[in-house]
Parts: structure tokens; sequence; C-alpha cells
């Protein structure tokens, strides 16, 4: 269908405002000089990007021949941090590979390996079979390390939307980021330290039952964001769950929690552990619901908060009730069905 002219200037629109967010520099960097910026953490590789690094020898020693042979790979892509070291959005698995293979001990602990890298199933370069980096002579190992790299760089004067964006739609590792991991490489901060050591709590981590490929993967770390964000700001959800997590978690990043939310955390989780020793499931589940998560936390929060004490025989009946299932299931994510199953269970215990 043929775009009118209202709609041709509201695109037009479109593209100037969000233009203006994104700025990059780029860069043609040589192999030496990135592997000396990741050596001295002028090159930050979040945590949560350790366990992309998948690739297999077989793999690794197809970009190393590319290198050699002056063959195009696809551009690293970096942002800038505040005080101006890169973090890696997109090429983990290249920097590591280049890492993996010079091999010196301090870059092997890096990338989590035992012993360098020995190349091998080459068909062009086949004399590289079978050795390492340090087994060739140094004009080879010169030749290696001056070979340029294309470096694209989100500067500091783009928005952090933006970064959140960039690093969704360029994460194509072999093991993909959640959106809480990519939360936890972006919004760092006292904040997200705070989720992280709240996530390992005993009363909470009690309290959800996580799928085994979940445990991992920043899902708990998620359940306390969400706890905090509903808390404080679930009449202002507008149905974007990850738009609300990461405004949520955009304008306070700097900030550590309060002290009272702490210890209301700790209160609720204690109780809520005490009600439900299998952990907040429905019936013979063994997962624990999100939006059931959502409604009993953060109810149980909101009755605390309004000076009652959550009866754990009164949090059991909640959750198998007519109302509050009517409230967890179909489409949940309205303003009004968050609000509503929230408060449910806030009057209800």
């Amino acid at each position: 269908m043929t775009m009118n002219n209202k709609q041709v200037e509201k695109l037009q629109a479109q593209l100037q405002q969000e233009r203006r967010l994104v700025s990059f520099d780029n860069y043609d960097i040589s192999v030496k000089q990135l592997i000396d910026m990741r050596k001295t953490g002028a090159i930050h590789v979040p945590p949560e990007y350790q366990r992309q690094f998948v690739w297999d020898a077989a793999r690794e020693s197809q970009l190393i021949e590319s290198v050699f042979l002056g063959i195009p790979i696809p551009n690293v892509f970096m942002a800038t941090n505040e005080d101006s070291t890169w973090e890696v959005v997109d090429g983990v698995q290249r920097l590591g590979t280049l890492a993996h293979f010079i091999g010196s001990k301090e870059l092997l602990g890096q990338v989590e390996k035992d012993a360098p890298l020995v190349i091998e199933g080459l068909e062009k370069l086949s004399e590289l079979n079978g050795k390492k980096f340090s087994d060739l002579p140094g004009t080879l190992q010169l030749l290696f390390e001056t070979r340029p790299l294309r470096a694209t760089v989100l500067n500091d004067k783009s928005d952090l939307s933006v970064r959140f964006d960039l690093f969704e739609r360029l994460n194509t590792g072999g093991v993909l980021l959640t959106n809480q991991e990519i939360r936890n490489c972006i919004f760092r901060g006292k904040l997200n330290d705070q989720i992280k050591k709240l996530s390992k709590q005993e009363n909470f981590s009690s309290s959800i039952r996580l799928k085994d490929t979940d445990q991992n993967n920043g899902t708990s770390e998620e359940l306390v964001l969400r706890f905090f964000a509903y808390l404080e700001c679930y009449q202002e959800f507008d149905h974007s769950v990850k738009d609300f997590l990461n405004d949520y978690m955009r304008h306070r990043a700097a900030k550590p929690l309060k002290h009272t939310s702490v210890v209301l955390f700790n209160q609720t989780f204690d109780i809520i552990r005490g009600a439900l020793p299998n952990g907040i499931i429905r019936g013979n589940r063994a997962v624990t619901p999100i939006n059931l998560f959502e409604a009993v936390a953060v109810g149980c929060a909101v009755a605390i908060k309004a000076g009652k004490t959550p009866s754990p025989q009164k949090i059991k009946s909640v959750i198998n009730s007519s109302g509050l299932r009517a409230l967890t299931t179909g489409a949940t994510n309205s303003r009004s069905r968050v609000a509503g199953r929230i408060e449910f269970v806030a009057n209800a215990v």
C-alpha cells in the first residue's frame, strides 16, 4: 500500500528524531591495539558475555586464517562508557578468539581458557595446523598483530535507550543474552549491584522456581528488578514490560535502593518463604509464573507498607482463588491487569 503524504511526513519526523539519538565513530585498529586495550581494561567485556564465547577450535581457526589473509570480517561493535572505556556490544567471540590465539597467561584468564589456541582444520593455510601463536616466527607474529580490524563505536552522545537497542539488535552470539543480561551490561551502577546481591538472598531464591535454563541468565535478577519497579511504579505501567523495566533502571542506575526498601524486600520474602515452602507456584507447576510472582510478591509488600502482616494461610488461599486466576491468565500486561492483581493480593492477605 502506497504511503500518503501525511504518513510520509510522520515517518520523516520519526527518522529525524531517532537519528539524533544515535552517534557512532569508526576506527581501523590493529589486532595488537585491540588486545592491549583489552589487557589494560580500556575494552570491557561484560561478565554476561563470557557465556557467549562458545566457538570451537575449528571456527576460531577460521577467523585466525581470515585475519592472516586480510579477508574482511564483520565490524566489532562497542559502546563508550562514561570513563571513555569501550564496552563490547557485538564481537565477543572475535575478540576472544584473538586473545585465545595470542594466548598469554593474562589473556587466557580473561577468556577463561586453560591453554592457547592450537590451529586446526585449515585448508588455505594448512601449514598453520597444529601451531600456536608462540610457535610462529617473529615476522609472522608481527604480521598478525598489525592486521587492521574495523571497530564501530557508539559514542557518549548517544542515549542509553539507544545502547539497549544496539545490544538487542546486534546480540548475534552463539548464546543470546536475555533482556536482563543486556541491562546488566548497560545500566551498571549501585542499583544493579544491589539487585544482583538481593537475587542471591536465601529467602528470595527459595521463593521462586526457575527452569534449569534460567538459573544463570539474569532471570532471578529480573524478578528482583520487577519487584522494586512494580512496587514503586505499578500504577504508571503502560503495556511494555521491557521499556518499563529499562526506564526504571536507567533513571535509578547510579542510586542505591533505600534502606527501607531493602528491609521491605527481606520482610516480604521471609513471609512468603514461610507461607509457600515450595515457592510461588500454583498447583503442580514446577516453575514460578512471572505474573503470579508480581501479584504475590508485590501485593504482599504493598500490604506490609500499609501496616498489615500478611497471613500465611491467606497467601496460600489467594494463589488459588478464582479472582487472582482471572487476573493472571490471558492478556495480563495491561495497566488495569497489573494494578488489579497486585491490589487484589494486597487486599486479600
